[in-house]
């Protein structure tokens, strides 16, 4: 009788130490609770504190789904919150460290999981992607150095990746994570290119298809470790994060194999600063199932004995407003998708948006683009931004 009328008493305690401690832990971020700043949250339900403190990212992905916990710039608040790196002062939780260890035993890349991320994001419906992305439904980073809209900084991108690998008519190009075909057209219809795109998404491929009819690309539902034939040039613009680490070499020695003497390859991906086997665990749910960033030595490896690293072009903070600039067009058009969607599911693409757009803003992520050749480019590689 005593132990089951302390145990409230218990739990009050344990959850007035965890919101004291998650308190402490955001003032050092320079964060406050039911503070005036933009950045600063609003906790709606006090079980946010235990959730952010033993489940992490997780937890506060999930309390924000729930919504338990509002911020007028959460953006700005998730750059803070990274710049101050207090993930360090916390230990993994049980579940966390569960994930972290099956990342780097299991291949969750693997074969026969490749078509699982077309279906969980990618074909989730073009309807909303119409409305987020620019009119060449480009889900890439965009290249904002001379652009004024989202529109220009796409085709800036793609002008610059064709222009990075030389492209000139009647090459034979291998799109890799072709998305929608937005290279496809324009290196097709800009450049005179042949492009064969590949994608794990049904959604995207009859999208490519009817928005390159008449143009010489073609497109298929394929692994990118089933690809065969030969190609003057390589792209592979958002895809490699998709890839997991224990493929990486794999990837690269498909490149090569498909790659003619005298190409180049253009890898255009996201990158972390430490080399890691495991994604965040609320992307992995939500977003992107298993996916991960690679790091610089990661890459290095697996090109090791295969290519020259020709260029190596870090534009990051370019997709921090990429980013920015999708949440805005979702913004202005969710009432057009709020009955197909839900409330859950506009708070959930929005903390995926904005927490994205904050972790290039504290630089935590990159945004690479590597231009490779087989032998290396005889009298050198004349690099171009």
């Amino acid at each position: 009788m005593i132990e089951a009328m302390s145990m409230p008493r218990l739990r009050q305690k344990g959850a007035v130490r965890e919101k004291a401690i998650v308190k402490g832990l955001l003032a050092r971020a320079d964060i406050a609770v039911d503070g005036s700043r933009p950045w600063d949250i609003r906790v709606r339900d006090d079980r946010f504190y235990g959730r952010a403190l033993f489940e992490r990212n997780l937890g506060i992905g999930e309390s924000y789904m729930d919504d338990w916990v509002r911020c007028d710039r959460w953006d700005e608040f998730m750059a803070r919150l990274l710049r101050s790196d207090l993930r360090k002062n916390l230990p993994l939780s049980w579940s966390e460290a569960a994930f972290v260890a099956r990342s780097a035993v299991m291949n969750l890349g693997a074969k026969h999981r490749a078509f699982h991320v077309g279906e969980a994001h990618y074909d989730i419906g073009d309807d909303l992607y119409e409305r987020m992305l620019d009119r060449s439904m480009t889900y890439t980073c965009a290249y904002w150095k001379d652009a004024a809209d989202l529109e220009a900084a796409q085709e800036a991108k793609l002008d610059l990746v064709c222009r990075k690998i030389g492209l000139e008519p009647g090459m034979r190009v291998l799109d890799i994570g072709c998305g929608w075909g937005s290279f496809a057209k324009f290196a097709a219809s800009r450049y005179g290119a042949s492009v064969v795109g590949i994608t794990v998404s049904k959604a995207q491929l009859a999208s490519a298809n009817r928005s390159c009819m008449g143009l010489p690309a073609a497109f298929k539902l394929q692994d990118y470790r089933d690809v065969s034939g030969k190609f003057d040039r390589i792209v592979s613009l958002g895809m490699f994060e998709h890839v997991f680490h224990k493929n990486y070499r794999t990837f690269m020695e498909t490149a090569h194999r498909v790659l003619k003497a005298d190409g180049l390859f253009l890898l255009h991906t996201i990158g972390g600063n430490v080399s890691e086997t495991s994604m965040d665990p609320w992307i992995h749910k939500y977003i992107f199932p298993n996916a991960m960033l690679p790091s610089i030595a990661q890459i290095g490896r697996s090109i090791e004995g295969l290519f020259v690293m020709e260029d190596w072009h870090n534009f990051g903070p370019d997709y921090d407003r990429t980013l920015m600039a999708w949440h805005a067009n979702f913004s202005r058009h969710w009432p057009e998708l709020a009955q197909a969607y839900g409330e859950r599911f506009r708070r959930m693409w929005e903390y995926y948006l904005l927490t994205c757009a904050g972790s290039f803003r504290a630089r935590a992520n990159n945004l690479w683009q590597i231009v490779l050749s087989k032998g290396g480019v005889p009298g050198g590689y004349a690099s171009l931004r």
